[in-house]
C-alpha cells in the first residue's frame, strides 16, 4: 500500500496513516525499507514526490551520507528528463518487439495446427476408402460386418491367412485322391 504523505505551504509534511508531522528521515527510513511514498501537495493536489525524495537525496549529500557515487549523479544531471523520457521509450520499444516476437511465433503455430488438422481428416478417408476396397476383395464380402480401424484389421486379417493354407491342403488331399473310374 502506497504511504500518503501531504506537503504543507509551509513545507511540512504530514503522513495521513499516522496522522502526524514526519521529516524527511522519516520518509527516507521508509523508502528504505520498502514502503512507497506519494507525496501530494495540498494546495494543489499535484504530486510532488520526485521533488521530496531529490531533497532527501540533497539533504544527504550535504551530510555525507548519501550512498549514489558522483559518476551516477553526474549522469543523471547530463541527462536530466531525457533519462525519464528514454527510459520510457525504451522500454516500450522493447515491449513492442516482444509483442512482435509472440505474434510472428504463434502464425506458423496456427497454420501448422490447421494442416495437422487437415490431414487427420484426409487419413481417416483414406483408411475408410482402403477398409472398402479389402471388403472389396474379400470372398462373401457382403456377408462380412465391416472390419474396423487398422488394428482390427491386422487382428481380422490373420484368421484369413490361417484359412488359405487350409484350403490349399485340402485341395491338395483332393488332387492326391486317386480317381476310381
Amino acid at each position: 500500500m502506497i504511504r500518503l504523505i501531504k506537503r504543507y505551504e509551509s513545507r511540512k509534511l504530514y503522513d495521513t496513516e499516522e496522522s502526524r508531522y514526519v521529516s524527511l528521515e522519516d520518509i527516507a527510513a521508509w523508502v528504505r525499507t520498502g514502503q512507497e511514498v506519494k507525496v501530494v501537495d495540498n494546495g494543489t493536489s499535484e504530486d510532488v514526490t520526485a521533488q521530496t525524495l531529490t531533497q532527501i537525496i540533497l539533504d544527504e549529500g550535504k551530510k555525507g551520507t548519501s550512498l549514489l557515487p558522483s559518476e551516477l549523479l553526474h549522469e543523471l544531471v547530463r541527462i536530466g528528463e531525457r533519462a525519464v523520457s528514454s527510459g520510457v521509450e525504451q522500454l516500450q520499444h522493447g515491449v513492442d518487439r516482444v509483442f512482435k516476437a509472440s505474434m510472428d511465433r504463434l502464425g506458423p503455430v496456427r497454420r501448422a495446427r490447421e494442416e495437422m488438422s487437415q490431414l487427420r481428416e484426409r487419413m481417416e478417408e483414406l483408411e475408410s476408402s482402403l477398409e472398402a476396397l479389402e471388403r472389396d476383395r474379400e470372398p462373401g464380402a457382403g456377408a462380412r460386418a465391416r472390419t474396423p480401424r487398422p488394428a482390427a484389421r491386422a487382428a481380422a486379417s490373420k484368421p484369413a491367412a490361417a484359412e488359405k493354407p487350409a484350403a490349399s491342403a485340402k485341395g491338395a488331399a483332393t488332387a492326391r485322391k486317386p480317381k476310381t473310374d
